[in-house]
C-alpha cells in the first residue's frame, strides 16, 4: 500500500467540471494499493497517517497532528502509484491490485481513517478525476508498506 500525504490549505476533486468533494486544512490523500494488500497495511498506515505531526504548533514548529488542528482529509484513489517504469516509455499497472479488491480496500481505508480523523472525504473510486489543491510548505509524505511493516 502507498499513500501520498499532501498538507494542504486546501484541495478539491472535480468530476466532469462539478466539484465532488473539497477540503480546508488538512491532508490529500492520494491512495494505492498492490496485490496482497489488506488489513493489516490499511490499519497501519490510517493510523499513522492520523499521528503524523506535519501541522505548526504556536511557535511554527511542526508539531500537532490533524486532529489537534481539526483539519480534514481528501482521500483519492490512485492506483497509477504502481506504475512499473523500468522497460520502456509507457507505465505497465499490473501491480496494481485488483480493481475490485482495490476499491473495498480504499473503503475500508476510509472507513478505518475515520475512527480516527472526523472529517474523511472521498472522490469516486475509478472515475476519471481532477484534483486540484494548495499544498502548504510544501509538504509531501510518502507511506509505503513494503518499505515500513
Amino acid at each position: 500500500m502507498k499513500v501520498v500525504v499532501q498538507r494542504v490549505t486546501k484541495a478539491s476533486v472535480s468530476i466532469k467540471n462539478i466539484v465532488y468533494n473539497k477540503i480546508t486544512n488538512g491532508f490529500l490523500l492520494l491512495v494505492g494499493f498492490e496485490e496482497g494488500d489488506g488489513v493489516s497495511e490499511i490499519n497501519y498506515i490510517a493510523h499513522k497517517i492520523s499521528q503524523l505531526r506535519v501541522f505548526s504548533d504556536e511557535t511554527g514548529k511542526m508539531n500537532l497532528n490533524i486532529q489537534q488542528i481539526n483539519g480534514e482529509v481528501l482521500s483519492i484513489s490512485q492506483f497509477t502509484l504502481y506504475a512499473a517504469l523500468k522497460k520502456g516509455n509507457r507505465p505497465s499497472f499490473t501491480a496494481a491490485q485488483d480493481p475490485k479488491k482495490a476499491k473495498d480496500n480504499y473503503e475500508i481505508f476510509n472507513t478505518v481513517l475515520r475512527q480516527e480523523v472526523p472529517t474523511v472525504k472521498e472522490g469516486i473510486f475509478g472515475a476519471d478525476m481532477q484534483v486540484e489543491l494548495v499544498n502548504d510548505g510544501p509538504v509531501t509524505i510518502i507511506y509505503d508498506t513494503d518499505n515500513l511493516i
